[in-house]
């Protein structure tokens, strides 16, 4: 792996949390990832499954961690199924874990080898009223390929069909979107990592770049940095493809007037950052760029200080809303007519700002959490406000992440990031 080593000790307190919730003679799964075939011998990169990471910081394929809180045997409490590795194996993929190696990475004590996995399963199942299935629950989730988690979910229902079954997502929603102060420290890195990327292509762009080579000089510094990648797909959208809100396709050429949106963020060690920014081709903003820039920089500012323990999340879009309205009040682009003729379902300024302002992030870009219940402190969320005016030819949209304190003002781990038009001018033009 790229990134230094994480202390065990961050897995070994989300096991003893998430095992605090489970019920009386219980047991439950957690899966690696698939390495996912593209065609002939082809496949994309590995991508470990979020949830068996949080437990056991295990990074490897074909991996099943399995929680037993009531297990007759003390050692097969936790235990940890990994792949055997062998000479072919060493040959053409490299070293696989040691059983001490994963010992150390993950404080889980008895590791078994994969071949062992059915015996072992059976003997503790049998101990077992309940089994804790584990699905991707996620309110944005849109699964259509069978995921390794949900082959083995079919196969523990087709072998224990009379053994209870509940789901560990409710708890793992609700774990993982408090951070551990180690998880924060990691989520840091990895915006510290997207502020070399940002500054780097500060002083790459003029007119008559691609998008393609600011996304190339971004990636640049992130490897250089130990990020294996970029933590959601690119947007750089110049012009009018910024009115674009998922655009990705990066294959335009930036011309002299023209704003550019940068949404990028860097990963490390699988925990991601969230960053977007606008900045002028030519190092210049014009007046009326400004005043639209400000004022989402005005949203943005307010909208963070309003991330507190216990806020609630629907009416803090509805606070949101109402500063971008007043702000878009100002600007001109609504009147009292249209705020008259809005309804609840669709308020006037979501015909200029049309998306959230903020989502939860961690371990996925889109992190887990719980949104009927009050924000709490460490939770680290997204800030996002933006203005599209598709008939200027023109959007702006700013984010940082910040951490909710349990006082005062949120800490925002993208405070270093140059966000001020006149710091990125003077940038641009060094």
């Amino acid at each position: 792996m790229k990134y230094d080593k994480i202390k065990s000790e961050l897995f070994i307190k989300n096991r003893k949390n998430f095992m605090k919730n489970m019920a009386g003679k219980s047991i439950a799964f957690f899966n690696s990832n698939d390495i996912y075939p593209i065609s002939a011998d082809s496949t994309l990169a590995f991508e470990q499954h979020r949830d068996i990471f949080y437990l056991s910081g295990v990074d490897q394929e074909e991996s099943i961690l399995v929680l037993c809180p009531n297990a007759a045997d003390e050692k097969h409490r936790e235990i940890l199924f990994l792949k055997e590795t062998n000479e072919h194996i060493a040959v053409w993929e490299g070293p696989k874990l040691t059983k001490q190696q994963a010992f150390e990475t993950s404080g889980v004590r008895t590791v078994y080898w994969l071949k062992d996995s059915d015996k072992i399963i059976a003997e503790l199942v049998d101990q077992c009223n309940t089994i804790y299935y584990n699905h991707n629950e996620h309110y944005r989730a849109k699964v259509e390929t069978e995921t390794r988690e949900e082959r083995f979910n079919k196969w523990l229902k087709k072998t224990y069909p009379h053994k209870k079954s509940e789901r560990s997502n409710p708890f793992l929603q609700r774990l993982r979107s408090v951070k551990d102060p180690i998880e924060i420290d990691l989520i840091q890195k990895a915006c510290n990592i997207t502020n070399k990327g940002f500054r780097r292509i500060l002083n790459f762009v003029k007119p008559g770049v691609w998008e393609y080579e600011i996304e190339a000089e971004f990636i640049h510094e992130f490897l250089n940095n130990r990020s294996k990648r970029f933590a959601y797909t690119p947007i750089i959208a110049s012009g009018q493809n910024a009115n674009i809100l998922h655009y990705n396709e990066n294959n335009k050429k930036c011309k002299d007037g023209e704003l550019i949106l940068l949404d990028v963020g860097a990963e490390y060690a699988n925990y991601s950052s969230d960053m977007t920014r606008t900045i002028p081709v030519s190092g210049r903003f014009t007046h009326r760029q400004k005043d639209i820039y400000n004022a989402v920089l005005k949203v943005k500012n307010e909208a963070t200080k309003m991330l507190v323990p216990g806020a609630d999340w629907e009416q803090y879009h509805l606070e949101v809303g109402k500063l971008m309205t007043s702000e878009l009040l100002t600007l001109g682009l609504l009147d009292k007519k249209d705020i008259q003729n809005e309804t609840k379902q669709k308020p006037a300024y979501k015909k200029y700002f049309m998306h959230g302002t903020s989502h939860h992030m961690g371990l996925d870009t889109h992190d887990y959490g719980l949104l009927d219940e009050p924000m709490q402190a460490n939770m680290v969320f997204t800030v996002e406000p933006g203005i599209y005016l598709p008939d200027e030819g023109f959007g702006i949209r700013l984010e940082d992440d910040v951490v909710i304190q349990q006082t005062g003002d949120p800490l925002n781990l993208m405070k270093d990031i140059p966000v001020e038009i006149e710091e990125i001018e003077e940038l641009m033009n060094n």
